[in-house]
Order: C-alpha cells, then sequence, then structure tokens
C-alpha cells in the first residue's frame, strides 16, 4: 500500500500546474480510498493512534459546524476546504496505517528523497531553459520562475523544505554514498536558489546548517565526521549554487520592500480576526471576505493571505488556529530526535509568511512527514546507549 500512496503523492505534485480542478479530484479520491482500505485493516488489530488525529479530526468537524450552524460567509468555499482538511487527516491515518513497519517507512522516506531530487534537477534546467513552458511541452501564462510541475516560487521552497532534510541526514550517515547523498541536497538547495524564493532559500539554508549540529549534539556522529560533511556538502553546495546563479534572490533579498502587499493583507487579517474572533468567517472563505477588510488595492484578485496561520486564525476563529498550532508543537520533539524530520517545522514556519498549505497536494507531504514521525516515534527501541541505527 506505502506504494499506492507514493504514487498518488507523485501524481499529485506532477500535476500541480494543471489549471483544471480534475487533478486535485484525482488525489483526493485516492487518498480516500486508501483511508478505506486503512480503517478495515485498523479493525482487525490496535488502532493507530498519533496526537495529530486531534487537531486534524477537528478541523474537519470545526467545517461542518460552520456549515450546519450557517457561521460561514460561503458555504461552497467552506465545503471545498472542509473535504481538504478531510484529505489531510485520511493522509495522515494512512501514513499511520502503512508506516507501522520499519521497511515500509525506510522505502517511502527514500522515495520522497529521490523523488525530491528528479523534481529539483529538471526544476532547475526547465527554469533556465523551458521559458515557462512546464517539462518544455506545456505552455503557462508565467515566464518566469516556473519550477518544474509548480508554478508558484514558494510552494515549490516548500516542497523542497520537506525532502532536502531526507538528503542531508543520509549524507551524514552513509559513509559509502556520502557524496551521492551530497549531490542530491546540493541540487535541491541550488534549485530553491535557482527559485528565487526569499523565505525558502533562508529555510533550506537553516536546515543544512541544523541538520549536521543536530546529529552530532545527538551523539549520532563525532565532530570530525561533522566537519568533513560539512566540507564536502559546502563544496557541492557552492558549486550548483554557482551554475544556477544566486543573483535573482540576491537582489530580491535587497527589495525596498519586502513584505510589500503581504503588510496589508496580514493587517486586513487581523481585522477579519478581530471581527470573527471565536468560529470566524468559514473556512475557505479569506478571499470571499476579504475585500471589506482590504486596506489597499492591488488591482487583481486576492487569492490568499499570504500566511496560512493568519488565514486560518481568519476563516476558523483562534480556538481554530490554536488546535492546529498543537500538531505543530507536538512535532517539534520527534522531528529533532529524528534528525531527518525538520522539515515539517521548516514548513510551518514558512506558512507564517506564505501558504503552502493551501494546496491539498502539497499539504500532503509534511503531513505524511508528520505520520513517519508519529510512526517512528511510537516504535519500539532496543535498550542501548549506542545510537540507534537509520530506520
Amino acid at each position: 500500500m506505502h506504494v499506492l500512496l507514493a504514487a498518488i503523492c507523485f501524481f499529485a505534485i506532477l500535476t500541480l500546474w494543471v489549471p483544471g480542478r480534475w487533478p486535485v479530484a484525482v488525489f483526493e479520491i485516492g487518498i480516500f480510498a486508501l483511508a478505506s482500505v486503512a480503517v478495515v485493516r485498523a479493525r482487525r488489530g490496535p488502532f493507530p493512534f498519533s496526537w495529530p488525529l486531534i487537531p486534524l479530526s477537528l478541523a474537519v468537524l470545526w467545517g461542518l459546524a460552520q456549515l450546519f450552524a450557517g457561521t460561514t460567509v460561503y458555504p461552497f468555499e467552506t465545503r471545498n476546504a472542509t473535504v481538504q482538511w478531510t484529505a489531510c487527516l485520511a493522509a495522515f491515518f494512512v501514513g499511520l496505517s502503512v508506516f507501522r513497519s520499519a521497511p515500509a517507512r525506510r522505502w517511502f522516506r527514500s522515495a520522497m528523497l529521490w523523488f525530491g531530487f528528479l523534481v529539483a534537477v529538471v526544476a532547475t534546467l526547465q527554469s533556465l531553459t523551458a521559458g515557462g513552458r512546464i517539462f518544455w511541452i506545456f505552455p503557462t501564462e508565467y515566464t518566469d520562475y516556473v519550477m518544474g510541475p509548480i508554478l508558484y516560487r514558494n510552494h515549490y521552497a516548500a516542497f523542497i523544505e520537506v525532502v532536502l532534510p531526507l538528503a542531508l541526514y543520509e549524507a551524514l550517515r552513509r559513509e559509502r554514498s556520502a557524496l551521492l547523498y551530497s549531490v542530491a541536497a546540493a541540487a535541491m538547495y541550488a534549485s530553491v536558489i535557482a527559485s528565487a524564493s526569499r523565505a525558502g532559500t533562508i529555510l533550506t539554508t537553516a536546515e543544512i546548517l541544523a541538520v549536521p549540529l543536530l546529529l552530532w549534539s545527538r551523539g549520532r556522529t563525532d565532530a570530525h565526521a561533522v566537519r568533513s560533511s560539512i566540507l564536502r556538502l559546502a563544496v557541492v553546495v557552492a558549486f550548483f549554487a554557482v551554475v544556477v546563479g544566486p543573483e535573482a534572490v540576491w537582489t530580491r533579498f535587497w527589495a525596498p520592500d519586502p513584505y510589500s502587499m503581504r503588510r496589508e493583507f496580514a493587517i486586513s487579517s487581523l481585522h477579519m480576526i478581530a471581527a470573527h474572533p471565536w468560529f470566524g468567517s468559514g473556512l475557505g472563505t479569506w478571499p470571499v471576505a476579504y475585500p471589506a477588510y482590504a486596506i489597499i488595492d492591488i488591482g487583481a484578485f486576492a487569492n490568499q493571505a499570504h500566511s496560512d496561520w493568519l488565514q486560518w486564525a481568519a476563516e476558523g476563529g483562534i480556538p481554530f488556529a490554536l488546535a492546529i498550532a498543537t500538531m505543530f508543537a507536538w512535532a517539534v520533539r520527534p522531528a529533532f530526535r529524528s534528525v531527518w524530520g525538520i522539515g515539517v517545522l521548516a514548513v510551518s514556519l514558512h506558512a507564517c509568511v506564505d501558504y503552502p498549505f493551501s494546496r491539498p497536494a502539497l499539504a500532503a507531504w509534511p503531513i505524511l512527514l508528520l505520520s513517519l514521525l508519529a510512526s517512528t516515534d511510537s516504535s519500539p527501541r532496543k535498550p542501548s546507549d549506542a545510537p540507534p541505527p537509520p530506520d
């Protein structure tokens, strides 16, 4: 079943650029089908449980409550958002069911890593040579910074933030294939630089620094290995960064007002929260409710608050946002323990200044990483002072 889960997630990423609704429907139907199988399996054994099931279930129930109570300003969008949260819940539950065995966890982590690497290579080459065409074939309305199948640079960066620590971890833990994994990590990092995502560049740089330091602090590698690994990574990363050229992202860092429009969206979102602090305007309704609270006219349709956290609080109320926050607060301990799972925390930070969780196909990746962390954290460990082998 883990192979089917991977295939569904890969399909979802590869079709993110498609303007129609059908790829999202295919992804959601696939996840719901796997969740149905997981429920049947759970009836035959112990029910898989981990804390994120509670806030994810609450998100679904919250949307249903808004619909039945009539507190949403646009029921159609709230229904869609509730289905999306149900897909996230289903993805997490499927992960808990599938990742009970260590071989399934290892296989899926490896599949995520190498799929991310292939997407990064294609995305980088495409950004330099395709002129906005997806896979050099399909035209889009954009001409710059179309990264593989992902049209928006920050969504692409969030995708890489999930998979980059997996490559970094393997580069530091596998001596024989360290160079191979270092090249994979460097290619992913360079692709984020090529995308010119400022938040993505900051967060992936932090991941490159954090993974070796965490492994060393947890006694899973020695200082000499850390130094040699950092040197190897630095050389490979510098080479790839020079190839793609850091000028674009560097120029964006020096923009006169890097928070332009996001600041105004944030202020408007705070006004929305103040108007509906307990129950929100309705899940998925930020674009509909925004014009009544807008403080600027951007001359275009404002589709998102450019901050998932503010948007969750505006659409669901403060209690809803706090419930989602507990999911990521829970993830801190297993993410740092595993080291390879810190991508979950990176994406949650990226969500402060953008909206990586707005697309079901993209949101499924950190959610599945959460389920990997939950499954690994609940697995029995041998009582030993020696560092555990790679899971």
